[in-house]
């Protein structure tokens, strides 16, 4: 039996495991990256595992979520990242250059490498055919010591694309199409492997907006087969030396096989206040518009905003709404200052802003009260943008700018009627990307050989072994899809703590119940419960390294995200997963005791736990955990178990604690 693109680069990099789904495999990794929302507790736990160097082929340290710098503590931050770049052995990318994401696919994603990130959006460079994954940020300081990732083998599914794609549609409308069938559950467990004469017909910036926003699904991965158009983006990048063909066997087998027409598919939106509430434009057309932002990590490149640009030229945006452009790289914005569109889009009325990840976590151009706003985005959970209760849509550039220029939600082809000389943009790359690189700093130009750290860099908090005992109060009870936005915020005034845990964990929870971090604090342990798809978005690790400074213990809830859950492992919080009768009859308040000796009952492999509920009544809670996973509880978390081993071994590696 042939494999499957997806099972050729885990096995060329499988240190354990088997390749059978659900099956915990490890693997070799290539490249990190992090940003600095998440980098600072990377070095840190870096540094807490007593390592000189990083040594992975390459590590990537970015400034792109808070590059405001609102005062000394976001600015101390990034000197620190320079610095920790510096010690240990990593590309530095200076605040301004860009997100993440489109900065790495510019200038390192490569066929067939592995690369972990502590951001959810990692996998976008599976578009030019590099498995990547998002993860916690304990686990990249793991992979950078030489430590193996391990994950539970995904099911990998064909998507299999035929036609090609219409005036007017994009690849933004085919990745909504999936979130329309499958929802943000969707792909839980999953890689989505993308084939098909119509995936040969999208550019590699079309591949990496499915792959960047499948994560919305809740995938492991998403990744296309590499060709000519791959091969084309790396020359033109300067990069052609890094082509590999990659592609399945020819009798692979999948999970399953999604098949999409892409001629048949149409300028799509989605609704507030989930990705997967998609529609077509039709439905909510004549809904006014305050707010239309074109930008982020799914459609910030320079491809992405040139059809923007080419829309509104010679035209104005409506006096009722503001027109944010804010590309995903200085690259992008660079080579459109160059030749000219900005000046055309100033011209409209269009607001040029930095290239950052800023607008989509609520930092910068927060929505007005009770008003509408229209994105490129890649996530519209409410709340996000900055101000509760907003109303976000999700859209193409070309269906964002359309909305611009009339002032209300419309379909771009019935603009393109009314006005009459309304020309669908199609898609254009550049001859070359030969922007500047004067913001990229590379290991053997770094300027700092040791570690400035900052008044507002705290220490790594660890957690005692597993006890015997585990009881305490249902502190909470939430519903289903709880984002890590709920858990920890990621808006200006909390962001900055992110490197200071003691004075981050008083948010957590914060826009569930304000009353949670202080409840909590007085509470003598206890449980969280919450419904279906718990811990979804982000990757961010706070939001279980907050609740565990809480002296949270345990999460019940009836099914968890994945990187959350790893999370949740890492930093020695029990997840226990209960059925819809048990979550019901739970109440907030109640007093909840495992019944079972937990530290022995963890550590032995027992999968069913008992929970008694106010002296009252019982109910069975299942632990779905690898050996290795029960290791890591027991010992109270990763850094913890690390540590603990890293003190036996003569050797100092990160690696024992994956053996």
């Amino acid at each position: 039996m042939g494999q499957t693109l997806t099972e050729k680069i885990l096995d060329d990099h499988l240190v354990e495991g088997e390749l059978e789904p659900g099956e915990e495999i490890g693997i070799e990794i290539d490249q990190v990256l992090t940003q600095d929302t998440t980098g600072t507790m990377v070095w840190l736990q870096f540094e807490a595992l007593g390592l000189d160097e990083q040594q992975t082929e390459l590590a990537a340290q970015y400034c792109d979520h808070q590059t405001y710098q609102f005062d000394f503590k976001n600015t101390d931050d990034h000197r620190f990242l320079r610095s920790a770049a510096g010690t240990y052995g990593a590309h530095f990318s200076r605040p301004g250059n860009g997100i993440c994401h489109n900065v790495h696919k510019e200038n390192f994603a490569a066929p067939g490498k592995t690369l972990l990130g502590s951001d959810s959006h990692t996998p976008t460079p599976g578009g030019l055919g590099e498995l990547a994954i998002g993860a916690g940020g304990l686990d990249i300081a793991v992979a950078m010591g030489g430590g193996a990732y391990y994950v539970e083998m995904p099911e990998v599914v064909n998507v299999r694309l035929e036609g090609e794609l219409q005036d007017w549609a994009s690849a933004k409308d085919v990745i909504l199409e999936m979130l329309r069938r499958l929802s943000v559950k969707g792909g839980v467990g999953k890689v989505f492997e993308y084939t098909g004469p119509g995936a040969k017909s999208l550019s590699v910036p079309e591949r990496t907006t499915i792959t960047n926003m499948g994560t919305e699904l809740g995938a492991t991965s998403s990744i296309f087969e590499t060709d000519e158009k791959t091969k084309d983006y790396l020359a033109r990048q300067g990069r052609e030396d890094e082509y590999v063909e990659l592609k399945a066997d020819d009798d692979a087998e999948y999970a399953d096989e999604v098949v999409i027409d892409l001629s048949e598919i149409e300028p799509l939106i989605a609704k507030p206040s989930m990705p997967d509430n998609v529609v077509p434009v039709d439905e909510v057309a004549g809904t006014d518009v305050d707010q239309v932002i074109v930008g982020s990590c799914t459609n910030g490149g320079y491809e992405d905003v040139l059809p923007a640009a080419k829309m509104v030229k010679g035209r104005e945006v409506a006096k009722s709404t503001d027109l944010i452009v804010a590309p995903g790289s200085k690259q992008a914005g660079e080579l459109l200052a160059r030749e000219g569109w900005t000046a055309e889009m100033m011209a409209a009325g269009v607001n040029v802003s930095e290239a950052t990840c800023g607008p989509c976590i609520g930092i910068g151009h927060v929505p007005a009260s009770n008003s509408v706003s229209v994105r490129t985005f890649n996530r519209n959970f409410e709340g996000r943008s900055g101000i509760e209760d907003d109303s976000v849509f999700l859209a193409s550039p070309q269906v964002a700018a359309a909305a611009a220029l009339k002032g209300e939600i419309v379909d771009p082809r019935d603009l393109a009627d009314e006005l009459g000389d309304l020309e669908a943009p199609g898609v254009e790359l550049p001859d070359q990307y030969d922007a500047s690189k004067a913001d990229l700093i590379a290991p053997d130009e770094a300027i700092d050989d040791e570690l400035i750290k900052g008044p507002n860099i705290g220490e790594v908090p660890l957690k005692d072994p597993l006890q015997a005992n585990i009881e305490g109060e249902a502190l909470l009870k939430m519903e289903d899809n709880i984002t890590t936005d709920h858990i920890i915020p990621a808006t200006s005034d909390i962001l900055k703590f992110r490197s200071n845990i003691e004075r981050l964990s008083e948010f957590t929870l914060s826009r569930v119940d304000d009353t949670f971090a202080q409840r909590a604090k007085e509470a003598d342990g206890g449980f969280l419960v919450a419904g279906e798809n718990y811990g979804q978005g982000s990757s961010r690790e706070h939001a279980a390294m907050c609740p565990m400074y809480l002296g949270i213990e345990g999460v019940l809830a009836q099914s968890f995200a994945r990187i959350h859950k790893a999370n949740l492992f890492n930093f020695g919080i029990v997840p226990l997963a209960i059925d819809e009768e048990t979550y019901e009859k739970i109440e907030q308040g109640d007093d909840i005791a495992i019944v079972d000796d937990v530290a022995e009952a963890v550590e032995s492999g027992q999968e069913e736990f008992t929970i008694r509920v106010n002296d009252d009544w019982e109910a069975t809670a299942t632990l779905d955990a690898s050996e290795r996973e029960r290791r890591i509880l027991t010992a109270g978390g990763k850094l913890s178990l690390t540590k603990q081993q890293n003190e036996e071994d003569s050797s100092g590696g990160a690696t024992p604690a994956d053996d």
